[in-house]
């Protein structure tokens, strides 16, 4: 699912309004993977960031009506309750290496109005971008940077050979280089 902030506060709403469990397996298909690589990122090993993840997740399932979109987007107050499981799991591990002051705990500043702006502007200019690609390429970026998927995999489910797919890839990513450049030229 490639949503946008918007999409998944409606799918949050919908869990807080009556429990609805396809909205949470649209949540939970598109986050999990995203909390657990963020985790391995971070030093927890592999079976545990998938403990955390899926305990995280349950925490969305559960505390739903607490979130208030207009305090923080979907994305924020899903990681902020992936972040605070990890610090939980710390805890219990009893680890003396925890340093409450380490950077990957403390949470970011929330973005500036001009912020927001600013990545709404990149975000359209890359839509208009992605338009002008090939459908063959296009959909080739979508799957490796919109769903994070692997060169590999993608070569897997589209049946064209590796070495194809990363010569699409790199030939799309240098056509949006140029188109993204070009608008921000315009923009100036």
């Amino acid at each position: 699912m490639s949503e946008t902030n918007d999409d998944a506060a409606a799918l949050i709403e919908a869990i807080a309004r009556n429990g609805n469990r396809s909205a949470f397996k649209a949540l939970f298909d598109h986050y999990a993977p995203r909390i657990k690589a963020l985790l391995i990122r971070r030093g927890a090993p592999d079976r545990l960031a998938e403990d955390l993840a899926q305990e995280a997740m349950l925490s969305v399932w559960r505390k739903a009506a607490t979130f208030d979109r207009n305090r923080a987007s979907a994305a924020a107050w899903i990681f902020t309750i992936a972040r605070n499981k990890r610090i939980d799991a710390l805890r219990r591990e009893g680890r003396p290496d925890y340093d409450p002051a380490d950077p990957s705990l403390i949470p970011a500043a929330p973005a500036t109005a001009e912020q927001v702006v600013e990545v709404t502007q990149q975000v359209e200019r890359l839509a208009r971008a992605m338009e002008v690609l090939p459908e063959a390429q296009a959909e080739l970026v979508r799957m490796a940077y919109f769903e994070d998927k692997a060169h590999g995999r993608i070569a897997t489910e589209t049946g064209l050979p590796l070495g194809t797919v990363k010569s699409r890839l790199r030939l799309a990513v240098g056509h949006l280089r140029k188109a993204l450049n070009a608008a921000g030229e315009e923009d100036a």
